[in-house]
């Protein structure tokens, strides 16, 4: 079976909502996921329920590094490192494992940022095995992604409690 590339991206809630039903949904066909976040941490409540199932395997990115804005020149270029060396371990790791269906959450934000390489990444996605589904998740994807993909859905912000000083609550957005 011929794998697709999918873009989950805009400034509405979703994107990864979206991604976690698509594991679901392969994990319970009894096909292979992996599934790892870039930006996140995995703070996300979703990890701990997604490790249970079976045919889903999780892989940690250990470290959070803020908002990059927000980060002095060290901390960018600390965050440059540890995001490319996770790009690459899971793009190995995936390859061992032969999964169906690779999610990336957050790449895009870390692929705009130059966090990873995009060289690299574009090179993985046309290379990659002709049976792997993949999710890319985020904002903005680039006019090269956008290009590749073969699904592109974009989640619109409407209206937003953030807009009005509500912050990210455990279970809902994160």
């Amino acid at each position: 079976m011929k794998g697709y590339l999918h873009i989950y991206e805009g400034d509405g809630k979703g994107k990864t909502t979206a991604a976690v039903g698509l594991a679901v949904r392969c994990a319970g066909s009894g096909q292979k996921v992996l599934f790892t976040q870039f930006l996140k941490g995995n703070t996300s409540s979703e990890i701990g329920v997604l490790e249970r199932i079976p045919n889903i395997i999780v892989y940690q990115n250990h470290k959070a590094f803020g908002f990059s804005f927000m980060m002095d020149s060290r901390e960018q270029n600390d965050a440059k490192t540890y995001y490319r060396d996770h790009f690459r371990e899971t793009i190995f790791f995936a390859k061992r494992e032969r999964v169906r269906l690779l999610v990336l959450d957050e790449l895009l934000d870390v692929y705009n940022l130059n966090m990873v390489d995009q060289a690299e990444v574009c090179h993985f996605l046309r290379t990659r095995p002709a049976d792997m589904e993949v999710v890319l998740t985020g904002r903005n994807p680039s006019t090269e992604l956008v290009r590749m993909a073969d699904y592109i859905s974009q989640v619109k912000k409407i209206k937003h409690p953030y807009d009005w000083g509500v912050s990210a609550r455990v279970g809902i957005e994160m």
